[in-house]
């Protein structure tokens, strides 16, 4: 009995998949397995920090080898959730690099497709619709780095699974859009919450994995900071109540502006800010160069600084 006709919307969803299949793949690590989208002809891969973790060497795999590519760590940006990989050797003439949307333009309820290697399925495709945009999203914690923030994220009702992070969520147009990163949980039950995903927009994927590519680092970012290490500081009774700057960065915003080791940060522009994420999530709100009014508190004194923000920085 012959196959019905294929309708149009189903032949673009037929095409897209087709097209970009060569441009992502899994990475296998020594304690992680994710996906990973091809950035440019050189054999740079981009994926999510916390897919890298503290990993060195890699194996990934494409679509149209079941032989896997060599692959080495070039550089991660913990604050946005992305590292480069280059692979290199036999077979990586088959990586595809993909190409990228302007995701500025990106419309709530365009059609996605979340294209990955979730629970090592490779080749795997969910479909959903951009349910949001410029969403700012506390991303999964990676050991030994500091809290990942998410701005201006893509929500989307694509399922994004185990092992989708790092891969691709495309549009119809065969651009992709975004990394997908995180979904959300359930406050009560823990566990991930069908329909709501998060995606770092490629916008984002472009600047910071084209510096990464480069020289393994970045020097400068779209993201204001005051430039310190810092932890949560809490009142005898554990309430948090400010962030304790653990070190300056020298001649960086902060210390531009004479705040040092053991000062607490109690609020930026007028707003509080309890907890580091909650000092990450103000700042958001800013742009480096941007001039603060940043409340400090030494040896129990408080005081207004003027601070002139700088870039996060890796």
């Amino acid at each position: 009995m012959p196959a019905p006709p294929t309708s149009a919307l189903e032949a673009n969803y037929q095409r897209v998949v087709k097209a970009i299949l060569p441009s992502v793949v899994e990475i296998s690590g020594p304690s992680e397995t994710g996906s990973g989208v091809v950035f440019d002809n050189n054999g740079d891969i981009v994926t999510n920090a916390h897919v890298v973790g503290k990993a060195k060497s890699f194996e990934v795999t494409v679509s149209d080898s079941s032989q896997p590519i060599k692959a080495r760590l070039v550089g991660m940006f913990a604050p946005d959730d992305l590292a480069v990989i280059k692979a290199s050797g036999p077979n990586a003439d088959l990586l595809k690099p993909a190409h990228w949307a302007e995701s500025t333009g990106t419309r709530v309820g365009a059609i996605v497709l979340a294209v990955g290697a979730p629970y090592g399925l490779i080749d795997s495709v969910t479909q959903g619709i951009v349910s949001a945009t410029g969403r700012t999203v506390t991303g999964p914690s990676i050991p030994g780095q500091p809290p990942t923030l998410l701005t201006d994220a893509i929500q989307t009702s694509a399922a994004i699974n185990s092992g989708n992070s790092g891969g691709a969520l495309v549009l119809l147009s065969g651009q992709v859009v975004g990394i997908p990163t995180a979904t959300a949980t359930d406050p009560e039950m823990g566990g991930r919450t069908a329909g709501i995903g998060f995606a770092i927009p490629a916008n984002t994927v472009r600047d910071i994995a084209g510096q990464l590519a480069r020289t393994g680092h970045v020097s400068q970012s779209s993201r204001a900071s005051l430039q310190i290490t810092g932890r949560t500081h809490t009142t005898s009774s554990g309430a948090p109540d400010g962030v304790t700057v653990v070190s300056a960065q020298p001649a960086g915003a902060a210390a531009t502006a004479g705040i040092r080791a053991g000062d607490v940060i109690a609020g930026v522009g007028g707003t509080s800010t309890p907890t580091l994420a909650e000092l990450d999530d103000v700042l958001t709100t800013y742009a480096p160069n941007d001039k603060v009014s940043v409340e400090v508190v030494r040896n129990g004194d408080p005081k207004q600084v003027q601070v002139t923000l700088g870039s996060l920085t890796s």
